[in-house]
């Protein structure tokens, strides 16, 4: 396999700890009284509020469950006016990414002056004001090892992109037996998010040796467990195993990132409230197929890593991926999330503007490209 270059330089960055495996939500307690940490801000959503009593916390607790989807420029505003209420030693991210996402922002900006508008970007959020641990609940976005925040902006329906390293989680508890029981629908949706991480930094034009064990790794976890963990909500190994490849996949976003594939799939999201993942499951085996001219041997790997017949030619990638998809229980057609043909044309346009992760896609799209996507996947 070709791309990966030893010599290139490349910024490592990961929680400071990490706690993984069944039960270990139960350290949480112990980390907040080492540092006494005693007035604390749960971001969650109204399904998990009802289990933040499993956190065993003491001490003052404020909790903004106000989250009904992805996180947008609203639910930020109020999570804000909360926080600077509350004034936080902690701020506890408890779900999926959305929770984790509002989380790292309810970290840093409450009381510094600074706006959401002021810190879009790399590298602008000037200082961080409370503790932060991050507790996933499902198994895809990684958010918990990652510096990236992602809201969708109310008034333009665009994604706003917040990296810092002052939002780096100080410890990420994952525990899979808090994802048991998990419907299959979202069981899916997010191992193929999970999945897309690890597949678009593999064949990023920035991979590198030190994500590409991650990254592959975190495919092939995803190839064995996410058919097991979708048809029984009940097994601990396959919960696990999905857990370790989202903490994979979130590995891979922070020093490669993801490229065409989440692209593509924004503006389903941001304009038509299609859940991440679900869009992610969507949008892959069309992105996969028209990146494998540039990226054959490492899209044969993919494959191979799934389980499936390990080919190259565009044609035969598709329908691979395609069928794994679909067999999984994924919806692959816009039609089924209400999205007419007439949209097709602005979403093209608002993908093909998402350059910090174009960019980093092997073959260029064009915006004409992204159109012919969303006309296949009509």
């Amino acid at each position: 396999m070709t791309m990966s270059d030893l010599s290139q330089s490349i910024d490592l960055v990961r929680p400071a700890r990490i706690l993984f495996g069944s039960a270990s939500i139960a350290g949480i307690a112990p980390w907040l009284d080492e540092r006494r940490a005693s007035r604390v801000l749960i971001v969650t959503d109204a399904f998990n509020r009802a289990r933040v009593g499993l956190l065993g916390l003491k001490g003052v607790l404020t909790v903004y469950d106000d989250l009904q989807g992805e996180p947008d420029t609203d639910d930020l505003a109020r999570l804000i006016a909360l926080a600077e209420s509350a004034r936080p030693d902690v701020v506890i991210g408890l779900g999926g990414g959305s929770a984790m996402d509002l989380a790292k922002l309810a970290a840093v900006l409450p009381g510094s002056g600074q706006t959401l508008a002021d810190v879009v970007g790399p590298e602008k959020v000037a200082r961080k004001g409370a503790l932060l641990v991050q507790v996933p609940t499902t198994a895809g976005t990684g958010s918990e090892a990652g510096t990236r925040a992602l809201v969708t902006d109310r008034a333009t329906s665009a994604k706003w992109a917040v990296q810092s390293l002052h939002m780096l989680a100080d410890l990420a508890v994952v525990d899979p037996d808090l994802a048991l029981g998990m419907p299959r629908a979202l069981t899916v949706a997010t191992g193929v998010d999970a999945l897309a991480h690890c597949v678009e930094a593999f064949t990023n034009r920035k991979a590198h040796p030190t994500i590409d064990l991650y990254a592959l790794e975190g495919i092939q976890l995803v190839g064995r467990w996410l058919a097991r963990a979708a048809a029984d909500a009940t097994n601990v190994d396959a919960r696990a195993g999905m857990s370790l490849a989202s903490l994979y996949g979130g590995f891979c976003l922070g020093p490669v990132n993801t490229a065409a594939g989440h692209a593509v799939a924004y503006p389903l999201g941001a304009r038509h409230h299609v859940p991440h993942g679900a869009a992610n499951a969507l949008i892959f085996p069309h992105v996969l197929a028209f990146n494998a001219p540039a990226v054959p041997e490492r899209t044969a790997v993919i494959l191979s890593a799934l389980g499936l017949p390990a080919v190259t030619d565009p044609a035969a990638v598709f329908a691979a991926a395609f069928g794994w998809c679909s067999d999984l229980g994924c919806e692959m057609t816009l039609s089924a999330f209400g999205i007419s043909a007439d949209d097709l044309p602005r979403m093209a346009r608002e993908a093909h503007a998402i350059r910090r992760l174009l960019d980093n896609n092997p073959r260029e799209l064009s915006e004409a490209d992204i159109l012919a996507i969303y006309r296949a996947a009509a």
